[in-house]
């Protein structure tokens, strides 16, 4: 069965999108899992880590994003969405890594957030807003292995798409005030969403990341989610704040990185994402 795992966190800047990629490289190119990303947030950034924004503005032009997907739910007279045009394959710039496919956002998505909800309910009423990802990708997701939702820093209609199709969720936090403080916020909507559809959403637990030893607020932040956040536990990996984890962030061009240590840094910070990957993978099929 593929496994589906929606990231989210209500705090941009946090590492969402970074972690999403970083795991989904390694899914795909450590332990040749066949792995698609889709990228709802509508700052565009997983597309862009991994296709480039010269690649992401063609394919928006041409309405080839996820965009097109919820337009034609709103005006299903005007349909354009094409999925075999939209999805991108062997999008990762690492040599290596060849499983890894990606269905790209646009910036467009901020507008359609807010008229889905007058979307037509169909044929006995059997359309829903909260639906439209899942009908829309229902011939391909059963080719992957494992699906990594990039969700917008909201819980608003395009997040709830994501999670209508997830078993499961992450919670990518810096650990400090203002990043961990929609936490619990969260965890509570989730589960009650979780609820109303009858259908399990877990929570995997959540993912310290841009982790700085030598804070203070930062160790005591941890040690505080680690005594109390039982619903949602902390993951034992913790990823740290590193320049070459940003540079990762940068696409610069097709098959720019021979390897993902590469890439991700041989100083400690590709085993802390391949360490991650692990936890997660353990933790997915429990």
């Amino acid at each position: 069965m593929t496994i589906v795992i929606s990231l989210i966190n209500l705090k941009g800047g946090v590492g969402k999108t970074t972690t999403t990629i970083a795991v989904a490289e390694i899914l795909a190119g450590v332990f040749c899992q066949k792995v698609l990303v889709i990228d709802l947030d509508p700052q565009t950034n997983a597309t862009v880590m991994l296709i480039g924004e010269e690649k992401w503005e063609e394919l928006n032009e041409n309405y080839h994003t996820l965009s097109q997907l919820f337009i034609d739910a709103i005006d299903p007279d005007n349909r354009k969405f094409d999925l075999a045009q939209t999805l991108q394959r062997q999008v990762s710039n690492v040599t290596d890594v060849e499983t890894l496919d990606l269905l790209p956002s646009s910036l467009d998505l901020v507008d359609i957030q807010y008229k889905l909800a007058t979307i037509p309910t169909g044929k006995f009423y059997a359309l829903s807003p909260i639906d439209v990802l899942r009908r829309g990708i229902k011939p391909i997701i059963d080719q992957y292995d494992y699906v990594l939702i990039d969700c917008p820093p909201n819980l608003g209609i395009i997040t709830l798409n994501g999670l209508q199709i997830s078993q499961s969720y992450i919670i990518p936090t810096i650990p400090d005030l203002l990043s961990t403080y929609g936490i619990p916020q969260v965890i509570a909507t989730v589960h009650d969403f979780s609820e109303t559809i009858g259908q399990k959403i877990e929570p995997l637990g959540i993912i310290i990341s841009k982790y700085q030893a030598d804070m203070t607020l930062h160790e005591r932040v941890v040690k505080e989610l680690r005594r109390y956040s039982k619903d949602a536990p902390v993951f034992d990996t913790q990823i740290p704040q590193r320049q070459q984890i940003a540079e990762a962030a940068e696409f610069l061009k097709p098959h720019k990185f021979s390897t993902l240590k590469q890439k991700w840094g041989s100083v400690g910070q590709f085993q802390s994402y391949l360490n991650l990957t692990k936890e997660i993978m353990k933790r997915a099929v429990a």
